[in-house]
């Protein structure tokens, strides 16, 4: 009786010709030999850029991301919160040194996270911060915390799960601790002063952005923003003062794609003729406005030369 076996790649069940045979047909072993190469090449393409970052001094924010493991957003941050220094050599390149990364992970030693301890069903008192301080502990009832931070029910039990805020129980109603809900839900950013408010769908309405444009571009120019019921609001004022719909809409300027379809001019050409003939320029966001004014009148002197 012939010995059955099942295939490495396919997984049917075959009756083996040879004893050493793995695969039911040459198809199925001219397939599993590729995929072999192209784990191999997975794997190199994985680790040389590894290699190469060993005799590097000098990193771009890329490189620092891979040599750390984490997100170029992230190293962003750490250097926008001053923890980690960069040297900025132009508008668009920025170096970091190896020993400044060294530097930040020896401040940042590990430290051992222990289980916070809950109370006792038993226990019908708030317990202390400690056995040596008789000071009295503050709380918040659930409703107070919604009704001052603006969430729902399911969000406060979640966050304080998640992130170990403090709570006891008190004849059937559960309090949280006053200190580690103000840390955790408080605002960084006084926003008392701010009146307008825009939400996710009026601010892409307004001002033409999609909805992960506009998160990223508050984070990355500090916009104010609150979170009310789950609804995320944004700085109106804030806003309006980085993307200007004023200039927008002003007859003064015009777009780069505006005045390159007007002139039958590619773009590369005409952002040579700005920088070369001085045409004034207002960037808002991340198009430039061209001053009207300007642009006529050095498609005139081009236009007179024969160009």
């Amino acid at each position: 009786m012939r010995t059955q076996r099942k295939c490495e790649n396919c997984g049917t069940v075959f009756t083996v010709r040879s004893g050493n045979q793995r695969y039911c047909s040459e198809q199925c072993a001219e397939q599993a030999k590729q995929n072999r190469k192209k784990r191999r090449n997975d794997f190199i393409n994985a680790v040389e850029p590894l290699i190469d970052l060993q005799n590097q001094e000098y990193l771009s924010f890329s490189k620092a991301a891979l040599l750390m493991g984490c997100t170029r957003q992230y190293v962003y941050k750490l250097v926008a919160q001053g923890r980690l220094r960069a040297s900025r050599l132009s508008a668009r390149m920025s170096l970091i040194r190896r020993v400044d990364i060294e530097a930040l992970l020896m401040q940042c030693p590990y430290e051992r996270v222990l289980p916070v301890t809950r109370p006792s069903k038993t226990t019908s008192k708030p317990r202390k911060e400690a056995a040596t301080d008789n000071t009295p502990m503050e709380y918040y009832t659930s409703e107070e915390v919604m009704a001052k931070f603006k969430i729902g029910q399911g969000w406060l039990y979640t966050c304080a799960k998640r992130y170990h805020i403090r709570t006891c129980k008190i004849a059937g109603r559960i309090y949280f601790n006053r200190p580690d809900v103000d840390a955790h839900f408080g605002i960084a950013v006084d926003t008392s002063h701010i009146t307008d408010w825009l939400t996710t769908a009026e601010a892409e309405q307004q001002f033409g952005m999609k909805a992960s444009a506009i998160r990223a571009y508050a984070y990355r120019h500090n916009i104010p923003t609150k979170k009310e019921n789950g609804v995320a609001y944004y700085s109106k004022s804030h806003l309006e003062e980085l993307r200007r719909p004023d200039l927008v809409s002003d007859d003064r300027y015009c777009t780069v794609e505006e005045t390159a379809e007007k002139y039958g001019l590619s773009k590369a050409n005409l952002h040579h003729i700005v920088k070369v003939k001085g045409i004034r320029k207002v960037k808002v966001g991340v198009r430039n406005l061209l001053l009207r004014e300007d642009v006529e009148r050095v498609m005139a002197e081009r236009a007179a030369s024969g160009l």
